[in-house]
């Protein structure tokens, strides 16, 4: 495994590349790193992708601290990716908090991207009770107690290495829950409001099962709505993380999606 950087202004962009073809960049949720596309690149490298893993700001092998973690960017540090990379049109996917970033990448530098995917937007900001907002708060501040929530979100069963991951990502995330707490802030403007910009053909992808929502096809469908040319898909007995619990079914997703949007 060869990691590589990309310097913006405050640190440094980890991340991965595997195959060769058109050009796809995956980036992942709060508190996760680029590991949580493990199952998913392989099938994408044999179904004809280049495919960049990215550690998101403050995550995984990139810097710990930066002066912001706002979605537009961490959208500019996808695209200083694709830059590096060689700048030929790239397809964006997003998971989760990610799901953000892709919008304002796209609505900023159509030019550098083909398409965009959001796994599990957030249409709107939760709205959590003060309980439970008593207890982000302390997940946010906690490694080990993230680790419990994140294991929450796979309803549907885990993958079979999942254990090993997870206490690898909790390991990653000593001194870097700032960064955490960052990425799901509340930014503005919210992604809905540049979605509109977006030119691109969109894919919404969303776990039939994803604990994080009260109704998952409801908040697939108000996503496609945000955009002018957009296709919702759900993917049975899935939970927040797609691409981790049915990577084959996810993999055949995108590879439809990619074989419209992607071009060498």
């Amino acid at each position: 495994m060869t990691v590589s950087q990309v310097a913006r202004d405050g640190g440094t962009i980890a991340y991965e590349v595997h195959g060769e073809g058109p050009l796809v960049v995956l980036a992942h949720g709060m508190g996760e790193n680029r590991a949580t596309f493990r199952h998913l690149v392989p099938r994408l490298v044999s179904a004809g992708y280049r495919v960049a893993s990215v550690d998101v700001r403050g995550h995984g092998d990139s810097s710990p601290r930066w002066p912001g973690y706002a979605p537009a960017e961490v959208g500019g540090d996808l695209l200083a990716v694709v830059r590096a990379l060689g700048g030929d049109p790239a397809t964006l996917v997003g998971s989760s908090s990610s799901a953000a970033a892709v919008v304002f990448a796209a609505a900023d530098a159509p030019a550098l991207v083909s398409g965009i995917v959001q796994v599990s937007p957030f249409v709107a900001p939760p709205k959590p009770n003060p309980a439970l907002r008593a207890v982000q708060a302390l997940v946010l501040r906690s490694p080990r107690l993230f680790g419990m929530f994140h294991r929450s979100l796979f309803p549907c069963g885990r993958p079979a290495d999942d254990a090993a991951y997870r206490k690898e990502m909790v390991a990653k995330l000593r001194g870097r829950m700032d960064a955490v707490r960052g990425v799901v802030a509340p930014a503005e403007p919210h992604w809905t409001a540049r979605a509109r910009e977006v030119r691109q053909p969109v894919l919404v992808l969303m776990g039939t099962k994803d604990p994080d929502f009260p109704d998952p096809g409801a908040e697939a469908r108000a996503a496609r709505r945000q955009f002018a040319t957009a296709e919702a898909r759900m993917i049975a007995d899935s939970g927040h993380y797609p691409h981790a619990d049915q990577p084959e079914t996810t993999a055949g997703d995108l590879a439809e999606f990619l074989a419209v949007t992607a071009r060498a």
